[in-house]
């Protein structure tokens, strides 16, 4: 065996060493060594550091890499999707820090850190598949650490019925999208990307392993009807835990979904657009209906996530380079807006304040990061000049190139509507009057990182149009 091929595996050698140095330095150092006047810091700093050398090592894509026998590729555009969602985690790791200091989550620190990048570690392995077997080990990689950090905060009820939910769904989704490989390899002879679309001709046992594989995909990516146990287990897991969640895992299955369909599935192409476009249209339409009757932001935040997941998939439609380079757009977009409503959310909740109610007066009290939640806010909703507003017109222009009119309509109605939740949010915090507003307050510094890093690319993103030409430029090719 040539060993020299692990080397091609520039990524996933480079995580891999961050997650042994931490795993090291968790199991030979007490608790206490952890701590400076009570407060964990060094444990806080240290997975900081390494992540942040991680990406900066990877950040640059690399030339496109095959390795054994073609059951590993990568290609530059793949790379740079696995640089978002390092940078994605790298912000869940910032706004975690306040929310480590508490009694009953100080001594778990590494078990935090060691499980998030086991799950990181997954989706790249499951990006760069060229084979479904490696896909499934990337997949199941990412997803039973995940039930483990769902239940992290093992003393309160609701997190452990949060992880018992998300165990279940995810066993069930991998049990459809498995059986759904059986049948491709049934039919077809090879579990290789770069083989199967010549074998595919659309006989029935084929079309149910599509049919298979998209619902086993749709759990994992919270798409409607595969999406009841969303709301439940973002209520339940902790903030930092959803916030993960909602936009580094549902991000990476999403491309996972796209590159797949382009790359196994070309050859059906008429059964899965179909397909798709009654589920974008499910999702984003009942995810925002139910959005409106939800007080719980956490809740709330979970119907949105299933709505732009809706979003998401209009980057699948038509099956273009512009499709590709949206969808990888929106998703960095999307998810330094969604973090930065989540470390506001993971802040509140740390004061016993959960519900929409509880934000009312907020500007009054906490001016600033009441502003930096109605920037996120306005991004996700859309509104322009935000980088939300240019994410949805690049992906809804790539649906409306490729022919999908009525579905982009459909789109932009629902639009509108979920302005009405979003603005009920920012007008809890700016207009409606409480008789207990939240205290004033001071984040810690980490937090203040966190949310600062997520204004200034929120704002970037919407005046610097060198990114999504970047993109472009790596999508060539795919």
């Amino acid at each position: 065996m040539d060993y020299t091929q692990f080397l091609l595996m520039k990524e996933e050698l480079s995580l891999i060493a961050v997650i042994v140095i931490l795993f090291i330095a968790d199991l030979f150092m007490s608790p206490d060594a952890h701590k400076q006047d009570g407060k964990p810091v060094l444990n806080t700093m240290l997975p900081v550091i390494l992540l942040l050398v991680h990406t900066l090592i990877t950040i640059v894509p690399g030339p496109e890499a095959e390795a054994f026998g073609g059951m590993y590729h990568n290609t530059p555009i793949q790379s740079i999707v696995k640089s978002i969602l390092s940078v994605g985690t790298l912000i869940v790791f910032l706004m975690a820090h306040q929310w480590m200091r508490l009694p009953d989550t100080s001594i778990k620190q590494g078990e935090f850190y060691f499980l998030t990048l086991c799950t990181l570690l997954g989706m790249y392995l499951m990006i760069s598949a060229g084979h479904f077997l490696m896909f499934f080990i990337g997949l199941e990689t990412a997803s039973v650490p995940m039930a483990a950090l769902v239940a992290f905060d093992k003393y309160r009820h609701h997190s452990a019925e949060a992880g018992a939910k998300y165990i279940l769904a995810a066993l069930f989704s991998s049990g459809l999208l498995l059986y759904g490989i059986s049948l491709i390899y049934g039919t077809t002879g090879t579990l290789y990307f770069a083989d199967l679309p010549a074998r595919l001709d659309g006989n029935p046992m084929q079309v149910m392993a599509l049919v298979f594989f998209l619902s086993g995909m749709g759990f994992k990516i919270s798409l409607v009807p595969f999406h009841l146990w969303t709301a439940d287990v973002y209520q339940g897991a902790p903030s930092t835990v959803t916030a993960y969640l909602s936009v580094v895992s549902k991000g990476a299955a999403a491309f996972v979904l796209m590159t797949t369909l382009y790359k196994v599935f070309a050859p059906m192409v008429d059964w899965w657009e179909e397909a798709l476009w009654w589920l974008i249209v499910a999702s984003i339409t009942l995810a925002n209906l139910f959005a409106l009757r939800q007080q719980n932001l956490k809740r709330l935040m979970a119907f949105s996530s299933i709505s732009q997941a809706g979003y998401l998939m209009l980057g699948l439609m038509g099956g273009s380079q512009q499709g590709m380079t949206s969808l990888v757009y929106y998703l960095l977009v999307y998810l330094l807006a969604n973090l930065c409503v989540f470390t506001v959310i993971t802040v509140m909740a740390m004061r016993r304040r959960y519900t929409l109610d509880d934000y009312n007066g907020l500007y009054a009290t906490n001016p600033r990061i009441a502003f930096v939640m109605t920037l996120s806010l306005f991004s996700l909703a859309g509104i322009p000049p935000f980088a939300g507003f240019f994410s949805k017109f690049f992906i809804f222009a790539a649906a409306f190139h490729g022919g999908f009119h009525l579905l982009v309509f459909i789109a932009l109605v629902n639009t509108v509507l979920s302005l009405y939740y979003y603005l009920k949010i920012v007008k809890a915090m700016y207009i409606n009057p409480s008789e207990q507003p939240a205290a004033p307050f001071r984040s810690d510094r980490y937090t203040r990182a966190g949310l600062v890093l997520c204004t200034l690319g929120i704002v970037a993103l919407s005046i610097a149009s060198i990114v999504y030409e970047s993109i472009d430029r790596f999508t060539f090719g795919m």
